[in-house]
C-alpha cells in the first residue's frame, strides 16, 4: 500500500501537520512526566537497599583475606636458525617432527594468580597451577604488603596448593559446608582477574558435583555463573554467609574470556588437602583397592542389576583392604557410611577425603541381594612409572605406567580397560616399532595385567630368549602382538 496517492493537501502539507500533531503529544506528554515524577516505591527501595548491603557486608569480611600471587618461572626453548619453518604443518607432514636445532635458550616467565589466607600465621591456599614451576612467588595482601610465598606442598591430583608468607596476625575467612550448597544459591566470587586487584563478582550456584571435566583427577566441581576471568585463579568463592565454600579454578570458555561457566573446588575437598599438607606435608588418602566403573543402562541389564546409580567393581587388587573385607568382582557399591555412591566418581572422592585407618560400612548388590561389608582403609600409594631396564628380555626398556582418571580421560579409554600404558619404547629394545606410547598393556603372555605390579611380576619371570605374547589395546581395539628377543 502506498499513502499520499490522491491527497487533498499536498503530501508536504499532509506531513507538517501529522508531525505538529506528534510534536504537541510529545510535549503534552513530557510536561505531565514533569508535573508527576516517577519514583520507586517505597518496599522496593527497601529491599534493593537491604540486598546492596548484605552484599557489601559479606564483600567486606572475604576481600582481606584474598591476595594477589604473582610468579617468576625460568622456561628453557631451543633456538631455531630456520625460524618457525619447523613448525609449519606443511613442513611436519613430510618431514615428521623433527625438533628445533638450534641450541636452547632461557628466558623468564611472569604468571598472575590469587590465594585465600587460611589462617592467621601465614598459610595461604591457592591452586596448584598457578605456583607450578615457580622460581619465585609474590604475595600482595590487601593492605598492600609484599611477601615472597614458598610452597609448602601441592596437589595435582585436586590442583591445590598450600604456600606460607612469613606473617603474623593476618585476617581469616571461615571455612563453610560446601556440601550444603544448592543450585540456585548466590555466590560472590574475589580474585585479580587481569592483574586487578580485589576484584568481586556475583552470581549463582548453577549446578554442584561436576566431573568429568578433564582438569583434575579428583573432580567435584561447583559450577557458578558468577564471572571468572584468567588471574581469578585460586580466588575465594563466598556465600552469602561470607563463609568460603569454593577455590575458583577454571572457566570454559572458546574465547580465553568469561562465557558464563566457572568451576570451583568445593570447600570440603580443599580443606581435607590443605589440612593433610599443612600437617604432613603431603596428601594422605584413604584406598580401598579396587578397580570400579560407571554403572551404565547396558551394564545394568546385563549384570541384572535393578539400581541404576552406583560403582561397579571391575577389579580387586589382591591383598587389599577390599580384598580382605571379602570384595569381588561384580559388586555394585551403592552407599558408604551413610552416603550415597551415585556414580564411580563419587566414591573415588568420598574414599581420597577419608584417612587411612579409616573404618568404613559399605552396601553392596551381590546376585540381587544388598549387603554391608565392613572393611578399614589403607593408604593410597602414588603410582610411579616402572622402566624395565634391568630385564634382558623381549620387552627390555618399555617404560610404562599406571592407568589413573588423567591418562583414561587424555586418551579417552573405556572405563572397563585394565593394564598399564605404554608411556616409551627405547630405540635399542626388541619392541621398538611393535610396540608405542599409549598403547595399554592388557595381558602378557595370556596373564591379565590389572596394575604396574601384575606387569613387574610377570615380565620379571620372562626368559631373556622367550617370545612374548601380548594383548594390547590401541586406537580403539585390542589386538595381538609378539614380541621376539
Amino acid at each position: 500500500m502506498k499513502y499520499c496517492e490522491k491527497p487533498i493537501l499536498g503530501c508536504k502539507q499532509f506531513s507538517a501537520i501529522i508531525l505538529a500533531v506528534v510534536l504537541m503529544a510529545a510535549l503534552s506528554t513530557s510536561g505531565s512526566a514533569l508535573a508527576k515524577e516517577q519514583v520507586v516505591s517505597r518496599e522496593s527501595s527497601q529491599l534493593l537497599g537491604k540486598l546492596s548491603n548484605a552484599l557489601a557486608e559479606v564483600a567486606e569480611i572475604a576481600r582481606p583475606v584474598v591476595v594477589n600471587i604473582s610468579t617468576t618461572s625460568t622456561i628453557s626453548e631451543e633456538e631455531n636458525p630456520l625460524g618457525d619453518m619447523f613448525n609449519d604443518p606443511f613442513f611436519r607432514h613430510f618431514f615428521g617432527d623433527q625438533g628445533n636445532p638450534g641450541k636452547k635458550r632461557k628466558h623468564k616467565s611472569s604468571a598472575l594468580g590469587s590465594g585465600v589466607i587460611v589462617s592467621p600465621d601465614g598459610y595461604i591456599l591457592t591452586n596448584d597451577h598457578v605456583v607450578k614451576g615457580a622460581d619465585e612467588i609474590k604475595v600482595i595482601l590487601f593492605d598492600k604488603r609484599e611477601f615472597k610465598g614458598k610452597v609448602v606442598g601441592t596437589d595435582p591430583r585436586t590442583d591445590l596448593a598450600v604456600i606460607k608468607i612469613n606473617a603474623k596476625d593476618l585476617p581469616t575467612i571461615k571455612i563453610g559446608d560446601s556440601s550444603k550448597l544448592k543450585t540456585g544459591d548466590i555466590v560472590l566470587a574475589i580474585g585479580n582477574p587481569f592483574g586487578l586487584n580485589q576484584t568481586i563478582t556475583m552470581g549463582i550456584v548453577s549446578a554442584v558435583g561436576r566431573s568429568n571435566i578433564g582438569l583434575a583427577d579428583f573432580e567435584d566441581f561447583i559450577q557458578t555463573d558468577a564471572p571468572i576471568n584468567p588471574g581469578n585463579s585460586g580466588g575465594a568463592l563466598v556465600n552469602s554467609d561470607g563463609e568460603l565454600v569454593g577455590i575458583n579454578t577454571a572457566i570454559y570458555s572458546t574465547s580465553g574470556g568469561y562465557m558464563g561457566i566457572g568451576f570451583s573446588i568445593p570447600s570440603d575437598m580443599a580443606k581435607s588437602v590443605m589440612d593433610s599438607i599443612i600437617k604432613y606435608g603431603k596428601v594422605i588418602r584413604g584406598w580401598m583397592g579396587v578397580s570400579i566403573q560407571n554403572l551404565t543402562p547396558e551394564l545394568a541389564k546385563s549384570l541384572g542389576f535393578k539400581e541404576t546409580e552406583g560403582a561397579l567393581i571391575a577389579g580387586v587388587e589382591g591383598g587389599s583392604p577390599a580384598d580382605k573385607a571379602g570384595l569381588k568382582q561384580g559388586d555394585l557399591i551403592v552407599d558408604m557410611n551413610g552416603k550415597k555412591v551415585v556414580d564411580s566418581t563419587s566414591l573415588r572422592n568420598m574414599v581420597a577425603a577419608s584417612a587411612p585407618g579409616t573404618k568404613i560400612d559399605i552396601k553392596i548388590i551381590r546376585e540381587g541381594k544388598e549387603q554391608t561389608i565392613s572393611m578399614t582403609l589403607g593408604e593410597y600409594k602414588e603410582k610411579k612409572v616402572i622402566k624395565k631396564a634391568e630385564y634382558e628380555n623381549a620387552l627390555k626398556d618399555v617404560t610404562v605406567e599406571e592407568l589413573n582418571p588423567s591418562i583414561r580421560e587424555r586418551l579417552n579409554l573405556p572405563e572397563n580397560l585394565n593394564g598399564v600404558v605404554i608411556t616409551g619404547v627405547s630405540a635399542d629394545s626388541p619392541a621398538q616399532g611393535l610396540l608405542q606410547a599409549n598403547d595399554v598393556i592388557q595381558e602378557v603372555n595370556r596373564h591379565v595385567i590389572q596394575n604396574a605390579q601384575d606387569f613387574e611380576q610377570i615380565v620379571s619371570k620372562i626368559g631373556e630368549h622367550d617370545t612374548v605374547l601380548l594383548l594390547i589395546y590401541r586406537e580403539g581395539g585390542s589386538i595381538y602382538l609378539t614380541i621376539k628377543p
